[in-house]
């Protein structure tokens, strides 16, 4: 890891005390009539033309060693923007993967 990497800071939070739990629950029965939206602007249509999913959440990465069959790698690096990216691209061939496996499962448990 270079020192241009960035850091993360996890935080890993305790357990709430049963103040926060009283506090908690007490807004969780409160009524929705009782929210004040006054500070909050109405979502409309035109907000959601333009909107976009999934822009600040990004799966964490792990390093990994991983041996691939010579040829299926340098597929990838051909087909890379120059030679940059295949990594990524393995990472959304094995997800594509994955995804169809999980809805086949479902179909057949369903």
């Amino acid at each position: 890891m270079n020192d241009e990497s960035p850091k993360f800071v996890r935080y890993v939070p305790g357990p709430l005390t049963a103040e926060q739990i009283e506090r908690m629950n007490a807004l969780a029965d409160r009524p929705d009539s009782e929210i004040d939206f006054s500070d909050i602007p109405e979502l409309d249509d035109e907000f959601f033309k333009n909107a976009k999913q999934g822009m600040m959440y990004r799966l964490m990465k792990k390093q990994t060693t991983l041996r691939l069959d010579a040829d299926i790698l340098d597929w990838f690096k051909r087909h890379a923007k120059n030679g940059k990216g295949y990594q990524t691209d393995i990472n959304k061939a094995l997800r594509a993967y994955v995804v169809a496996q999980e809805k086949r499962a479902a179909k057949k448990a369903g």
